[in-house]
């Protein structure tokens, strides 16, 4: 057995240390692995970039990629690891392809459970929702995995939270996202038992964020631990309000203490019996869910050793549990149907899109899924729904805005296109003066056809210009500029 919990405790120059307490609780978890645990601890964070697969494959991204790049991510085909930063080249997010959204920044064992939930074979016509959604991560590789197909619904309870995840998202460029801005029992008390599938990436003590995140190890406390075993009790009786029978609820967290993980997943399952854990894939490095770390239960509580729980001693990545449950029940292939409270545009409206359209697109856009909110003009997706009087900042691809004579296009649009979609391109170089310029919101000076221009970087859409008389005026977003 390992000895005293502190004679490990060895934290990097110049940070708080790792509680003591915590340590011990991990201690008497782990037992002989305690010490290859604290070892893990102690060292970086590992950082990782998922490919944006609505844009290009991993190996296409590889080919033209001069971002670093480390191993494949065994659970996430899409990602890889990154090397650490070498000193005096650019962060990966300040890259023109990352503005350009071929790629997500994300630790490692964050992108477990997305592809976790999708365990289970996607299906057609899924409506899924990502409880809590911001800053993006977990949304964005939903998107991808659904490939544009189904409903995905983005939801942020906090209205400081929901500008960045509408960024990511515009920045990914899925046509089947709704962000909503509410409280999940309103959501649950105006959709009910909606959703194939849903995600709850619930706020935690942040444990296993303690490699990364210095806050998290000076509010760390047993009561913290407490209080949010608590909470996550709270969301996970709403969430299961928001399962169809026969759809999927998928719980995780970012800590190691199982009050907050197996404890709470045993108290929706006292609650509503109607649930069962579905048991994940237990990859290389994966420990199986440990029940048997509450008193009174064990080890194969309840088939709670089904879920996934992930260490950085383990696996390349920070600490992360998630457990699959399935609502009994027999699912049926329902429509979501086209019922919605957003207006179709007007006559003229239509108009000045497909004057806009016609002008500089090489691609039509299905005129049922357009939408207009006051000025603005949205593509929502296919199979969109009913969403009442809930909070919709962004209820689809935003294209561009409706003037009194003309239409404007929008920078999600650009982002939104595909190479090749658009009639005028000015294209630079990732690494061109031009590139950074243009990321920095300065005038361009090109020669061409005069209007409204696609910016590229290497073929891959990065914004909106609009060329008069051999001067490129940039309408990159000033909030988004480097």
């Amino acid at each position: 057995m390992p000895g005293s919990a502190s004679q490990y405790n060895d934290p990097m120059p110049n940070t708080p240390p790792i509680p003591s307490l915590f340590l011990e609780r991990m201690s008497h978890y782990l037992g002989d692995e305690f010490p290859a645990f604290v070892e893990g601890m102690n060292h970086p964070p590992v950082s990782g970039l998922r490919v944006n697969t609505l844009k290009l494959t991993p190996e296409q991204f590889r080919a033209i990629s001069t971002v670093k790049l480390g191993e494949k991510i065994p659970w996430c085909p899409a990602a890889f690891t990154l090397p650490a930063l070498e000193s005096g080249n650019p962060t990966p997010g300040s890259h023109p392809y990352h503005q350009a959204g071929l790629y997500y920044l994300q630790d490692p064992s964050a992108m477990s459970p997305a592809e976790m939930l999708f365990s289970v074979p996607l299906r057609d016509h899924e409506r899924i929702l990502d409880l809590a959604a911001a800053p993006g991560g977990k949304t964005t590789h939903l998107a991808a995995l659904m490939r544009g197909r189904g409903l995905l619904v983005a939801n942020e309870i906090k209205d400081k939270r929901v500008g960045h995840l509408i960024q990511n998202v515009e920045r990914w460029g899925a046509e089947n996202v709704v962000i909503t801005n509410e409280t999940p029992e309103r959501l649950a008390d105006h959709f009910g038992p909606f959703f194939d599938r849903v995600l709850v990436d619930a706020p935690c003590s942040g444990e296993g964020m303690f490699r990364k995140d210095m806050g998290a190890r000076l509010d760390w406390s047993e009561e913290m631990v407490a209080g949010c075993a608590v909470r996550q009790g709270n969301i996970l009786r709403v969430a299961a309000r928001l399962v169809r029978p026969g759809g999927y609820l998928l719980y995780s967290t970012c800590t190691f203490a199982p009050e907050e993980d197996e404890g709470a997943i045993a108290q929706l399952m006292d609650e509503f019996p109607e649930f069962e854990v579905v048991k994940l894939p237990q990859l290389n490095g994966f420990m199986p869910g440990r029940p048997g770390w509450l008193a009174g239960m064990k080890e194969d509580e309840r088939g709670l050793d089904g879920a996934v729980r992930l260490f950085p001693h383990r696996v390349r990545g920070e600490g992360h549990f998630a457990c699959l449950l399935r609502k009994a029940g027999a699912w049926e292939n329902l429509p979501v149907g086209r019922v919605d409270r957003f207006l179709a545009p007007n006559k003229a409206q239509i108009g000045f899109w497909r004057d806009f359209v016609s002008a500089v697109l090489h691609v039509n856009l299905a005129e049922a899924r357009l939408r207009a909110m006051g000025e603005r003009l949205y593509y929502v997706p296919d199979e969109m729904a009913d969403f009442g009087r809930l909070r919709v900042p962004s209820p689809g691809i935003w294209l561009g805005s409706l003037k009194k004579d003309r239409f404007e296009p929008a920078h999600p649009l650009a982002l939104f296109l595909k190479p090749g979609q658009a009639k005028n391109c000015v294209d630079f170089a990732a690494g061109s003066r031009e590139t950074a310029a243009y990321l920095r919101g300065e005038t361009l000076e090109s020669e061409g056809q005069p209007g409204w221009a696609l910016v590229t970087v290497d073929g891959w859409p990065l914004g909106w210009g609009k060329r008069v008389q051999g001067v490129v005026k940039n309408h990159f977003p000033r909030g988004w500029m480097v």
